[in-house]
């Protein structure tokens, strides 16, 4: 079967669902459902959906994201606070860490290059 080049962003079927490690969650419990949509060669790209919660965060990754739906704030480890919302789009890069927090149960889409 040929290798097709394009195809759509969406979440269809049931995702590969998990929660934070326990040494990382801050409050409430959040859920994550992941559809991985592509994987090769260090790039992975998908669809991501948390329910409420707050946990810590630490990236060795390049990450680009889109909110699709959702409230969450992410702050750095100096503090300073991102509100995120329904189509911001934003980029972290190695070596960030910090929060992530959700409001609203929050949906996006993501690009990570390992």
């Amino acid at each position: 079967m040929p290798t097709m080049l394009h195809f759509p962003v969406t979440a269809a079927g049931p995702g590969e669902t998990e929660r934070p490690d326990a040494g990382k969650l801050i409050s409430g419990d959040p859920e994550f459902t992941t559809w991985n949509l592509e994987e090769r060669d260090g790039l992975y790209c998908g669809i991501w959906k948390s329910t409420p919660g707050k946990w810590r965060v630490s990236y060795d990754e390049w990450e680009y994201f889109r909110i699709l739906s959702g409230v969450s704030v992410l702050t750095d480890a100096e503090g300073q606070e991102i509100r995120l919302q329904a189509g911001d789009a934003h980029v972290i890069r190695p070596g960030f860490s910090g929060t992530w927090e959700v409001i609203e149960t929050t949906t996006k889409d993501y690009v990570i290059r390992l």
